[in-house]
C-alpha cells in the first residue's frame, strides 16, 4: 500500500499556488519525502510555511489576525448557506459569491514532467482549480505552466466533462466557464493533465484552468475539492481510492509537516467511531451529519430540535467543513451553549467581545469542555479546540459563533479548528463519517 503526505504551509491571507515553494531553512521545517497513500499536511499559518510574513507579528496585531480570520468566515458561511438553497448540484465553482479561505494546504505535482503546486484542501468544493500560464490578475509567481507539460491538454466543449460545469461557453473548441470569487470574476479552461498526489500518478485528471481573475479578490493558491460531485477528486480517482479518505489536521502553531491526508480503505484506523453521513440531494456535495445534542461541562444545553434538523428540502442542518476556521452554530444552539459555558465559567468573571466573538475573558479561566452528540458518536473538544489566545496578554475566546444573520442561516458548520488533532474519516461508499482523537500536532 503506498501512503501519500500533506504539506500544510501559512502565509496570512496571501495566495499562492506556489512552483516549487520551500519551508524555511528550519530542521523542523524539512519535509520528509511523500509516500504512498499518505499525505503531510501542515496549517496555512505554520511558521514552515514559506508563504509566512517575515516578521508576522509585525504584519498585524492578534486582534486584527482575528477579526480577518472572522470577516474571512463571514464570507465563507454566507457562501455555505447559498449552496444549500440550489436544487442542483454546480461541481465547478459551487454556485455564486464563491468566497474561500482555505486554511490547509496538500503538495502536488501536475504535468509532465510535475511542476509542484500548493493546493488547498476543501471538503466542501468539488472541482480542482489553479491559475495557469498567461492568467490576467494571477500572482506571477504561482502559475502553472501548461506549455511545458507534454500531457496537458485543453478540453474541448463536446467532452462529456463540459457539461458537468456550470454555464460552460466555448471560445473556438475550448470548453470555458466562468464564476465569481468574493468580488472577482474568473474565467478558466477546462483542462486535463497527470496529477500525483505523493506516488499515485492520476493521468487525465479534469481541472479548471485559470485564465484570466479581474476585481479586487484574486483566487487563493489553487484548490483541490474533496467533495462528492461528479468532478471532484474522489470521483476522478474511485477506482484508485474507493471515496474514501481521512485527514488529521494539525494545530497553525505546529512547527513541521506534522498533519496527513490518507488516502484509500487501507490503513485506515480499525478502532474508530462513526455517525450516520446524510445525503442532500439539493447539495449532494457537502458533508452533512447528524447533529443530535451539545454538552457544555456535564449538562446537555437546551436546543431547539429544529436548530439541528436535517432538513434537505431547506438545506438545515450539520456539516463538517475542512475551509471554515471557527465552528458556526444556528442562532438558538449558539445562544443555549454560549450562555451555559458562560454559567459555568463563573457569574463573577467579566466577559467582553472581539468582533463576532461575544464570549472573551482578560483574566485567566478553566473553560469546560464541550461535547458535541452525534448520532452515534461523541465528539469531546478540550480547551486547544475551543478557546483562542492572545500571543500577548492573557485575552481569550470562545472559537464559536452564531452563522451570519440572513435569510439563509440554517446551517451548522463544524470547523477546521473543532477538528485538530482529530483523525477524521470520510468513508462516502458506506456512508458514515470516524472521528477519533490524534495528534498530529
Amino acid at each position: 500500500m503506498k501512503t501519500h503526505f500533506l504539506c500544510p504551509l501559512s502565509f496570512l491571507f496571501f495566495f499562492a499556488l506556489a512552483a516549487q515553494a520551500a519551508p524555511d531553512a528550519n530542521p523542523k521545517c524539512e519535509a520528509p519525502q511523500d509516500h504512498g497513500s499518505t499525505l503531510r499536511v501542515f496549517h496555512i499559518f505554520s511558521p514552515c510555511s514559506p508563504f509566512r510574513p517575515p516578521n508576522p507579528a509585525a504584519a498585524s496585531s492578534w486582534e486584527e489576525s482575528v477579526l480577518q480570520l472572522q470577516a474571512k468566515d463571514q464570507a465563507r458561511l454566507l457562501y455555505l448557506s447559498s449552496l444549500v438553497a440550489k436544487r442542483s448540484v454546480v461541481p465547478i465553482a459551487s454556485g455564486r459569491q464563491i468566497v474561500q479561505s482555505p486554511t490547509y494546504i496538500l503538495r502536488a505535482k501536475i504535468g509532465t514532467p510535475p511542476q509542484t503546486m500548493l493546493m488547498a484542501l476543501d471538503t466542501s468544493s468539488d472541482a480542482a482549480w489553479i491559475p495557469c500560464n498567461g492568467c490576467v490578475g494571477c500572482p506571477s509567481s504561482s502559475l502553472f505552466d501548461s506549455h511545458k507539460s507534454t500531457t496537458f491538454k485543453s478540453l474541448g466543449c463536446q467532452s462529456p466533462q463540459c457539461k458537468q460545469v456550470p454555464n460552460p461557453t466555448c471560445g473556438g473548441s475550448a470548453c470555458m466557464f466562468n464564476m465569481t470569487y468574493g468580488g472577482s470574476s474568473i474565467a478558466a479552461n477546462l483542462s486535463s493533465d497527470t496529477v500525483t498526489l505523493a506516488s499515485d500518478p492520476v493521468r487525465g485528471y479534469t481541472f479548471g484552468c485559470i485564465q484570466k481573475a479581474t476585481g479586487s479578490s484574486v483566487p487563493p493558491q489553487g484548490l483541490l475539492g474533496l467533495g462528492r460531485g461528479p468532478l471532484s477528486f474522489l470521483s476522478q480517482t474511485q477506482s484508485l481510492y474507493k471515496s474514501t479518505f481521512s485527514y488529521c489536521l494539525p494545530s497553525f502553531k505546529s512547527l513541521n509537516f506534522s498533519g496527513s491526508l490518507r488516502l484509500g480503505p487501507v490503513a485506515q484506523p480499525q478502532r474508530i467511531k462513526y455517525t450516520p453521513l446524510l445525503k442532500n440531494p439539493r447539495r449532494s456535495s457537502l458533508y452533512y451529519v447528524n447533529l443530535v445534542g451539545i454538552k457544555v461541562g456535564r449538562k446537555v444545553v437546551d436546543i431547539p430540535a429544529g436548530a439541528l434538523a436535517f432538513n434537505p428540502t431547506t438545506g438545515s442542518g450539520t456539516i463538517i467543513d475542512s475551509g471554515t476556521v471557527f465552528t458556526r452554530l444556528v442562532t438558538p444552539a449558539y445562544t443555549a451553549v454560549r450562555d451555559e459555558f458562560r454559567r459555568r465559567v463563573g457569574r463573577n468573571v467579566t466577559v467582553t467581545s472581539l468582533g463576532g466573538f461575544d464570549t472573551c475573558y482578560s483574566a485567566p479561566i478553566v473553560p469546560p469542555t464541550i461535547t458535541l452528540q452525534f448520532a452515534g458518536l461523541n465528539v469531546s473538544l478540550p480547551a486547544e479546540n475551543i478557546m483562542i489566545h492572545s500571543t500577548a496578554g492573557s485575552t481569550s475566546c470562545l472559537a464559536m459563533a452564531a452563522a451570519p444573520g440572513n435569510v439563509n442561516s440554517v446551517v451548522n458548520v463544524i470547523a477546521n479548528m473543532q477538528q485538530q488533532n482529530h483523525r477524521i474519516l470520510f468513508d462516502v461508499p458506506n456512508s458514515r463519517i470516524g472521528v477519533a482523537r490524534e495528534q498530529c500536532t
